[in-house]
C-alpha cells in the first residue's frame, strides 16, 4: 500500500516503530489542502495535524510503501477503526503529486481529520516531530518556514 504521511509520521524513527516495513518512495504534494490542527489527539492529548480543504494551498509530505499486514497498526496509531463511530481520522484514497514539480499523480491512502470544535494547540514536542520529519526528507524551505511558525500550547 502507498501511504502519504504529512504529520508526525513523516518522522522516520516514529514511522519505523509503527510500520517496520515502511519504505520511502518520494516526497509529494497534496493539492488544494492546507495543514491545520483540527482535532485533539487521543494518545498525545494535544492538537493533531490534519489536511483541510483549501483551494490553492498545498500540504507537503512523504509517500511510503507499507506492507498490507501493518495497516491495522497504522490505523490504531491514527485513532481510526473501520466502521467506527468515534474516529479521529478517516482513511481514504486520494491523489498526490510526486516531487517538486511532478504532474503525474500517485494514488495513495491517507488520513483526513474528523474536525472537532475548539481543539487544543499542538504541543512543542509534536510540532518538533513534524518539523524533524520535514527536514529529514528535505521538504521545500518555504514549507519548512511555515511549519516553524506553527503556534504551540504553552
Amino acid at each position: 500500500m502507498l501511504y502519504f504521511a504529512y504529520g508526525s509520521n513523516m518522522n522516520w524513527p516514529q514511522m519505523q516503530r509503527r510500520c517496520p516495513s515502511a519504505r520511502f518512495i518520494t516526497m509529494a504534494r497534496l493539492k488544494d489542502y492546507k495543514l491545520g490542527f483540527p482535532l485533539k489527539s487521543k494518545s498525545r492529548g494535544c492538537g493533531a495535524a490534519g489536511a483541510l480543504p483549501e483551494l490553492g494551498e498545498t500540504v507537503w509530505g512523504v509517500v511510503y510503501e507499507i506492507d498490507e499486514r501493518e495497516i491495522e497498526t497504522l490505523d490504531r496509531a491514527e485513532d481510526y477503526v473501520a466502521g467506527g463511530e468515534r474516529n479521529n481520522y478517516r482513511r481514504e484514497e486520494s491523489l498526490v503529486y510526486p516531487g517538486r514539480d511532478g504532474e503525474k499523480p500517485l494514488a495513495v491512502s491517507l488520513y483526513f481529520p474528523e474536525v472537532q470544535a475548539d481543539p487544543p494547540l499542538p504541543s512543542a514536542a509534536y510540532k518538533r516531530l513534524i518539523i524533524d520529519g520535514a527536514k529529514f526528507w528535505r521538504l521545500p524551505e518555504e514549507y519548512l518556514r511555515g511549519l516553524e511558525g506553527i503556534k504551540v500550547a504553552p
